[in-house]
């Protein structure tokens, strides 16, 4: 078996490789065994996982599942615009107007992947990438600024405080 590596795109076998994830990082536990700190691919998930519960996945694996994701959101977007123009059957153009959506993220990947879904669904959202360390200090000013409706800090569910061993 290969060895596994930061960088790695990984499935946990013990929860049938459901979710693809990328290793963070490899780390000793206290028993001194090899623990994978992992983050989601396609979802914004922090996990971690023994070595031994991983398995390398294939690139046919990773596509297949990225397009899966795609597809469902394009799928979800496409049937509120179908609903939206059964309502309003005499419009030529739908016009949504929603509130603005301010929506803080510490992760540029999850962002950029936000911003593009936030454009795709038509929504007023302005996407900020700060890291979480930094988020109380700013979020206060951020509301000032942007005057936003709707708010959206996510990435704080899975923090680790400094110090802590697994």
């Amino acid at each position: 078996m290969k060895k596994l590596k930061k960088g790695d795109i990984v499935g946990r076998i013990s929860y049938g490789k459901d979710i693809i994830f990328v290793i963070e990082r490899v780390i000793k536990n206290i028993a001194g065994s090899d623990i994978a700190i992992l983050k989601g691919l396609t979802i914004r998930i922090q996990a971690d996982s023994p070595l031994e519960d991983l398995e390398l996945m294939d690139a046919k694996q990773v596509e297949n599942q990225v397009r899966s994701l795609e597809e469902r959101v394009a799928k979800r977007i496409e049937k509120q615009l179908k609903l939206l123009k059964q309502n309003y059957p005499f419009r030529e153009k739908i016009v949504i107007y929603t509130g603005r959506i301010l929506h803080i993220d510490g992760d540029r990947k999850y962002s950029e992947k936000s911003r593009r879904y936030y454009k795709k669904m038509g929504l007023n959202a302005i996407v900020k990438n700060i890291s979480e360390r930094k988020q109380p200090f700013l979020v206060a000013t951020m509301l000032q600024r942007y005057n936003p409706d709707i708010l959206v800090l996510t990435g704080h569910d899975g923090m680790i405080k400094k110090g802590t061993r697994i």
